[in-house]
């Protein structure tokens, strides 16, 4: 593939004044984003022993119900930040999801936790496409796949703090006080970050930006935004091969704690350093190496974008079966650091793709409906139905329902590696649309 002349001069545009301090402060809302919807899967075993509660319902409060608001509010959400000052609606988002981390730290049974996990999806929803479009405005084309992959350094740091954090708080005092304590921190943090980061000029790095706004609408209708989402194939399966990639992600980060306290033999003051060195280490170098690969290998071949998971998941298959079959919790952490690395190539490489592929009027309303179809997939199915097959099992195999539960979950892995085969024929047959241009 080669560039015109006019993406060419867009890649080698400087980064806008201020754009790291910006970068820094979304990826910290990010990391308290994760951080307090980690929590949940982290401090399971004292929470189910507290509020009595099953592995079914601990999946739904991690999956269906937090799915259910998290992705459908993204979208009305993402319609207002096309509109409106998206530093505001990412600030408003941390405030709620930070007020309602708090009330999932007071709540005495089962339905008000449930109904503080809902707000808290309901706040998170407006704190990542805005993030994301706002990003791709403060850097140019070329350098847009290194400062997502930073950004989305954001889950591994959060997960890797709330473990430490987290289960510390909550092995000295309290799980009640963990959600507590980070809640605070998020309500600070959401009234610094409008002083921090200033609004960027929308488009204003693209090859295409004069073309796009004597063309494009300043505020793109909702439904032409979504009509050009699920119309374009490309879009749909990076969207599709994303959320089936979420349904291991998910299904495993929500039960891992779980599964090695339990089945494993782990302690609470074990996951609070070890759990957390290898969530830090793989997960986070497996994000931050596939924004590197993504910004190197996308310049040669835009099925770059699709590869890279496809491989990355490939590869990690075999050392997902010798974690969940390891007979101890260190070798299950040792063989947890492979799935940890290249279970997330996906996220940077979709991300970038979708906000290369679509209008900068646009991006945050793609956004938005990229989180909507992989998280809905993901975060909805993969909690719920291993929480779901684990008290299933629980009957015929009570020491070990989980380890089977995860089992079943290689199959997911085989149709996540086929979608971005399938993206990857799609991309070789298609033009670039920089900025939304074909």
């Amino acid at each position: 593939m080669t560039d015109t002349p006019a993406q060419d001069a867009a890649r080698a545009q400087p980064v806008r004044k201020g754009a790291w301090v910006a970068l820094g402060m979304l990826w910290f809302v990010y990391v308290l984003n994760f951080l307090d919807r980690q929590l949940l899967s982290i401090l399971a075993k004292p929470i189910q022993d507290a509020l009595h509660i099953s592995d079914s319902q601990l999946g739904l409060l991690g999956g269906l119900y937090f799915a259910f608001f998290y992705c459908f509010i993204a979208i009305p959400v993402g319609w207002l930040a096309d509109r409106t000052n998206r530093v505001w609606v990412v600030s408003v988002a941390c405030g709620i999801w930070s007020a309602a981390t708090i009330a999932c730290g007071l709540s005495r049974n089962f339905g008000q936790l449930a109904a503080a996990r809902m707000t808290v999806g309901f706040g998170e929803a407006g704190g990542v496409p805005p993030s994301y479009a706002i990003i791709t405005d403060y850097f140019p084309p070329g350098r847009r796949g290194m400062a997502l992959g930073i950004f989305n350094l954001g889950p591994p740091v959060g997960a890797a703090l709330g473990i430490a954090f987290g289960a510390s708080v909550a092995a000295a005092f309290s799980w009640r006080d963990a959600f507590i304590a980070i809640g605070v921190i998020g309500l600070l943090v959401a009234l610094i970050t409008p002083f921090v980061v200033k609004e960027p000029r929308r488009g204003g790095l693209d090859a295409s930006s004069a073309a796009t706004s004597a063309t494009a609408p300043a505020k793109p209708p909702f439904w032409g935004t979504a009509k050009m989402f699920f119309s374009n194939p490309v879009l749909v399966l990076a969207a599709l091969g994303s959320g089936v990639t979420q349904i291991v992600t998910y299904g495993l980060g929500n039960f891992a704690v779980l599964f090695l306290m339990r089945e494993k033999g782990m302690q609470l003051s074990d996951v609070a350093v070890w759990y957390a060195l290898v969530v830090a280490i793989g997960m986070g170098g497996g994000i931050f190496a596939s924004g590197f690969l993504i910004d190197r290998y996308a310049k040669v071949t835009r099925k770059a974008y699709a590869l890279l998971p496809a491989i990355s998941l490939s590869l990690c298959l075999p050392l997902y079966i010798a974690f969940v079959w390891a007979p101890t919790w260190p070798l299950a952490l040792l063989l947890m650091l492979g799935p940890n690395f290249l279970n997330y190539f996906y996220l940077s490489s979709s991300v970038a793709l979708v906000q290369e592929e679509v209008r900068p009027n646009q991006r945050v309303m793609s956004g938005a409906l990229l989180l909507l179809v992989m998280n809905f997939i993901g975060m909805g199915v993969g909690p719920t139905y291993v929480g779901a097959a684990s008290d299933y099992f629980h009957a015929a195999h009570p020491e070990n329902s989980l380890q089977i539960a995860l089992y079943t979950l290689i199959p997911v892995y085989l149709v996540a590696i086929a979608l971005f085969f399938a993206l990857a024929r799609v991309l070789g047959r298609t033009t670039s649309r920089v900025g939304g241009q074909a």
